[in-house]
């Protein structure tokens, strides 16, 4: 049974965790219907993602930790932490808008799962924390990278050094989170639905931009921005009909 759902509404697609008995920590199983919906969501109609959970007590908690608890290092660190490594990468690198909707606990992989979409916006109630330490072991999705990216380094440490949580009220006040709702899920449509009104390919390409300014797959993007660039050239149509044709290439400059 599928813990990830992709549901679809017009230009719109969400992503919804539902493992609410586990206060919709992830399992193997999770990691991997998420990653296969990123690709589907990549390549589909949709003009904007939203992440959203079941129920109100969490948003996520992280990683299931009869997922991993039992693994051997070498599992632990080539397969669950690079594997979800990989698919939140996968999450921030989409070309489209992406929003999380935050409604309770939002710790560990839930708050690393956050970081990796565009904006947040999160419940009064809710709050974010790391508290990997407290289990034995490190963040390992983004939570020592990508995030302290987003938030301030002390803010990171006092998460994840000393254990605190961290309130929807700050998280605004920092700018982690856009809004602070006590109807989240409505406040980010009203987000997303201003996005869906803008240029796809326009958003798509500043997307591209910020991120290759902060070092979001920086290298990528560059050349990604370069061959969008090239393959408008009449340069490229002459060097490509030559190579099919058999013939020496007269590039004209244009």
């Amino acid at each position: 049974m599928s813990a990830v759902h992709l549901i679809r509404r017009g230009d719109v697609a969400e992503l919804r965790l539902d493992n609410p008995t586990k206060m919709n920590a992830f399992t193997v199983e999770m990691l991997h219907q998420l990653a296969t919906h990123l690709e589907v969501v990549e390549r589909d109609s949709s003009r904007a993602v939203m992440v959203t959970s079941e129920g109100d007590r969490a948003f996520c908690t992280g990683a299931d930790i009869n997922a991993w608890g039992g693994l051997q290092p070498a599992e632990f660190a080539r397969f669950w932490v690079r594997d979800g490594h990989r698919i939140f990468d996968r999450l921030a690198r989409l070309s489209k808008p992406t929003i999380a909707v935050l409604q309770g606990h939002t710790f560990g992989g839930g708050l690393e799962l956050a970081a990796a979409c565009d904006i947040r916006v999160m419940a009064p109630n809710a709050r974010l924390a790391l508290p990997e330490a407290g289990v034995g072991i490190v963040p390992g999705w983004g939570g020592t990278q990508r995030l302290t990216r987003l938030l301030s380094e002390p803010i990171v440490k006092e998460m994840a050094l000393f254990g605190h949580r961290i309130s929807a009220e700050r998280a605004c006040a920092v700018g982690f989170v856009a809004a602070v709702d006590a109807d989240p899920r409505t406040a980010a449509q009203a987000l997303i639905e201003r996005a869906i009104t803008l240029s796809p390919r326009a958003v798509e390409i500043t997307k591209s931009m910020i991120h290759a300014a902060v070092g979001e797959d920086r290298g990528a993007m560059v050349e990604a921005l370069g061959s969008a660039a090239i393959a408008a050239t009449d340069d490229r149509a002459e060097g490509v009909g030559a190579f099919q044709d058999k013939r020496k290439p007269d590039f004209s400059g244009k």
